[in-house]
């Protein structure tokens, strides 16, 4: 599988290696990019639809009064984000052995 994935979807995924409600989401996704990704409520909710519908994440079922739902990656959600970071990897290693004089 040879998927890029966007830094917004990256960290979402992420986030969810723990399930998470999307508030809860927003918040470690700004928090694991140290701020730098922020997801406005209608982004997020499009994001997490779309990651559905993929299989990469499921919603988790949950009591009937709770508005909050929450969401878990999938075996296949998990696999991306692995293959993901080995391709976030290659290019670092890439990039530091062609600029090892420059970073000096």
């Amino acid at each position: 599988m040879n998927i890029v994935l966007t830094e917004s979807v990256y960290y979402i995924l992420l986030s969810l290696v723990t399930p998470r409600h999307g508030y809860g989401i927003m918040q470690e996704t700004e928090r694991l990019s140290v701020g730098r990704v922020r997801l406005a409520a209608g982004t997020l909710y499009g994001a997490l639809n779309s990651l559905c519908e993929k299989g990469w994440i499921v919603p988790i079922p949950s009591a009937e009064d709770s508005r909050k739902k929450e969401y878990r990656l999938t075996e296949k959600g998990l696999t991306v984000l692995k293959n993901e970071l080995n391709r976030l990897r290659q290019l670092v290693e890439n990039g530091e052995t062609i600029l090892k004089e420059e970073l000096k």
